[in-house]
């Protein structure tokens, strides 16, 4: 997606933006930095769990970008009639968008349960419905975003993970999101790979100034691990969610990252 130039922001053609986990933390910075340079006629879905949030930000960014279609859907990604309801809005805004671009950003995901150890995990149910939100929820709103936007001539197609170190580094405590953060990264490479024309990021944002930041630093069940995250927040080493989501945009503005690559925060 090559932008225009102009003041402020440079602005991307029409594009159909969907951002998952938009009401909140990081979700809700990057949507704020990405409506700018979305170009006249873009349409942009956020998805989330939170009505009253997704409601406060849709309606400010449509007093503020009048060129801006805003729609949202609050639904809960981790059961089956959420999922439903997400991907039939999908189903129903991506045909009749904006033709040339698509930028699906995958954003949403939890900690899951960091008080328990690998030997604490053993209810089927809570295992399952962390996997139904973290991986089921990507996998099927990826695939059915693709499928309604469709492959047309000229057309870009830009499909972005929100990864973590946690995908290729263990942390005690956290097997579910470690698992987890690892299957999305594999996954969305084999999108990569099946898809050559799609454009495939696995972004790691670095440790982020957010709730989910301060639930590992006082959730944790390694006092060790706590301690770590404790000395991150007191040191000044947490990062500001807008300067994380300025990086992401400056990767997908400039376009050159390997089609599947894991690419960190800090590596940039």
């Amino acid at each position: 997606m090559e932008p225009e130039p102009g003041p402020g922001p440079r602005r991307w053609p029409a594009i159909s933006c969907v951002v998952t986990g938009a009401s909140r933390g990081f979700g809700r910075s990057l949507v704020r930095l990405l409506a700018p340079r979305l170009g006249h006629g873009s349409v942009l879905l956020l998805l989330a769990r939170s009505a009253a949030q997704l409601a406060e930000l849709a309606a400010e960014l449509r007093g503020t970008y009048s060129g801006l279609r805003v729609e949202f859907v609050a639904a809960d990604l981790g059961c089956e009639q959420g999922l439903r309801q997400a991907t039939a809005a999908l189903r129903e805004m991506l045909p009749a968008g904006p033709p040339g671009h698509l930028l699906l950003i995958n954003n949403a995901g939890s900690l899951g349960d960091i008080s328990k150890t690998f030997l604490d995990l053993t209810d089927p149910v809570e295992i399952n419905s962390y996997f139904a939100f973290n991986i089921t929820s990507a996998l099927c709103l990826t695939s059915s975003a693709l499928q309604a936007f469709g492959k047309q001539p000229g057309s870009s197609r830009t499909v972005v993970n929100i990864s973590s170190l946690c995908a290729l580094k263990p942390f005690k405590n956290w097997a579910l999101y470690c698992s987890g953060k690892a299957a999305r990264d594999m996954m969305f490479q084999v999108l990569a790979l099946e898809e050559p024309d799609v454009r495939v990021l696995n972004y790691a944002p670095g440790p982020l100034d957010t709730d989910m930041q301060l639930l590992a630093r006082t959730a944790t069940g390694d006092a060790a691990m706590r301690q770590v995250f404790q000395n991150m927040q007191e040191s000044g080493q947490l990062i500001d969610c807008s300067v994380s989501a300025q990086k992401l945009l400056k990767l997908l503005e400039e376009d050159t990252f390997c089609s599947g690559a894991h690419v960190d925060f800090y590596s940039i």
